[in-house]
């Protein structure tokens, strides 16, 4: 199983000294990926919670996000071999075309280690700011993911959809690999089911071992009925969790706490379908502890 990490590009940690130390750090103990992901604004209204419970404005550590594909462009001129992934972009906000040509230049730059999470988007403040309909969900995203494609694929380029058009045209720069992976981050049943369809690969949020065994589970039934190699295809789980230098008892979050109990989730997984494994460290300890515990983690999954 390969292993990310998410790099601190949001919250009280982001900043270009930041990013760059970890991002090289994460390389050089041998991680598998580097992953960023987009927040175009944190709304000062308060919005319902996914859980329940009253509304409230978007956690703080929204109020600062760098920019996925910059970010990852930076640390590409840093880096040799890590992977350079985004979890994920809202990929209805941005014009097909833009944004297959935007994954292209990164694939160049960083010589084939892009990986494209896209995302829908659930926020309606961002809709209306990108002046997308919220109701292009489902449809749209199906046409974002073909129009993508067919930008890397050979010229002339051309897609004739509902939503978006591209002329006949020549669109480079073409990508390095072949065709860069496509992640759809998902939850839901259609979700899944349209991952299935569609995309390269599922990139679910891992709330529980039971939950993420169902999805990757799911994901692939979903590709052999739509006559797709599911063997083929990846899961890449990400894991929103506080990662501590001591142990969490009680109610610890699946992949969560100390670097030992992580070990242990992590090989809990083994056989159930998730093939990548993002750790995004919600505690934001500091720069420092950060990089000590990158190290600790990989000591403990290699012990």
């Amino acid at each position: 199983m390969e292993l990310g990490v998410a790099l601190p590009t949001s919250g009280a940690l982001a900043s270009p000294a930041n990013i760059a130390r970890f991002a090289q750090e994460a390389e050089r103990l041998g991680y598998d990926s580097l992953w960023t992901y987009e927040r175009l604004l944190r709304p000062f209204a308060e919005l319902p919670q996914p859980g329940g419970g009253p509304p409230q404005r978007i956690p703080e550590i929204y109020r600062l996000t760098y920019e996925p594909l910059e970010t990852l462009s930076y640390v590409a001129a840093l880096t040799d071999r890590i992977k350079l992934g985004t979890s994920v972009i809202d990929a209805l906000f941005h014009p097909p075309v833009v944004l297959a040509r935007r994954f292209a230049t990164l694939d160049q730059f960083s010589g084939g280690r892009v990986i494209a999470g896209l995302g829908q988007g659930w926020m309606p403040q961002e809709f209306e700011t990108a002046n997308v309909p919220i109701r292009r969900m489902g449809a749209g995203m199906d046409e974002v993911v073909a129009a993508m494609r067919a930008c890397w694929g050979p010229d002339p380029v051309e897609y004739e959809g509902r939503f978006y058009r591209i002329a006949s045209s020549e669109v480079n720069p073409k990508p390095v690999q072949a065709t860069i992976p496509i992640l759809l981050g998902a939850m839901t049943p259609a979700g899944i089911r349209r991952a299935g369809r569609i995309a390269d690969g599922l990139n679910p949020i891992a709330v529980s071992e039971e939950v993420l065994r169902q999805l990757a589970g799911g994901f692939r039934e979903a590709a052999r009925e739509a006559g797709r190699d599911p063997s083929a295809l990846t899961v890449v789980a990400r894991a929103n969790v506080p990662i501590t230098r001591e142990p969490l008892g009680g109610e610890r979050p699946f992949l969560g706490g100390a670097p030992r109990q992580i070990a242990e989730d992590l090989k809990r997984l083994e056989g159930a379908g998730v093939d990548h494994v993002l750790l995004a460290n919600i505690a934001g300890t500091g720069i420092d502890e950060e990089v000590r515990l990158l190290e600790e983690i990989q000591a403990a999954v290699r012990g």
